[in-house]
């Protein structure tokens, strides 16, 4: 398929062809969600913890005798019902990871970008350097591909440290570079913004030539 290349003022200068093979895959929903879902799971820390009755510190003499007090029946100052007691069905330090294989996560980044391509949510730029950080720079760029409202994921060829500090600052708005693009980025910024040197290392990163 074609798309439309652009320069920083927001004309289209060109066309260029992009490989089907990682921009023209039928969406797989249940492969996504299940790469999001494992993403999801392995930034999770997983280091919540509570005490239950018997790690809370306290003594285990019975409060009061069991009867003839005219009040419910209490046990030891360590139970759950009472303040300071243990907590019931609290939280423990468990693993959340969840592993995927290398075949599901390439195809679900496949469907997203894909997916971006049909929607008219994927703009190609020719080139994105500043001479220097400026926030203003990189709000007039956006501007001129009329995204400055929307939420954006800036893929670079590499790390662009003017372009990192120009955008920084503005809200909605994450850069990346192209070989740390990933699903949950991707489907969670309404526009996905690539150089041309990063579509070219997407397509070798991704295409049916890695496999």
């Amino acid at each position: 398929m074609k798309i439309a290349v652009y320069n920083n003022s927001g004309q289209e200068i060109k066309q260029i062809e992009l490989a089907d093979d990682v921009f023209a895959v039928p969406m797989n929903t249940a492969v996504v969600h299940q790469t999001v879902v494992a993403q999801r799971n392995n930034a999770r820390q997983g280091t919540s913890s509570t005490k239950n009755r018997s790690m809370v510190k306290g003594s285990t003499r019975k409060l009061f005798r069991q009867k003839g007090t005219g009040n419910a029946r209490m046990g030891s100052i360590t139970n759950p019902l009472r303040r300071s007691g243990g907590t019931i069905f609290g939280p423990a330090p468990r693993d959340y990871s969840q592993s995927i294989n290398k075949k599901m996560r390439r195809l679900a980044i496949r469907c997203v970008l894909s997916d971006k391509a049909r929607n008219g949510d994927l703009k190609v730029v020719e080139t994105l350097n500043f001479e220097a950080p400026k926030t203003k720079d990189m709000v007039a760029f956006l501007t001129a591909l009329n995204v400055i409202n929307r939420s954006a994921l800036v893929a670079t060829g590499g790390v662009n440290e003017n372009v990192v500090k120009s955008a920084r600052n503005i809200q909605k708005v994450t850069t990346t570079p192209a070989n740390l693009l990933n699903v949950y980025d991707i489907i969670t910024h309404r526009t996905l913004i690539v150089t041309e040197e990063a579509v070219r290392q997407m397509e070798v990163l991704w295409g049916s030539k890695a496999e």
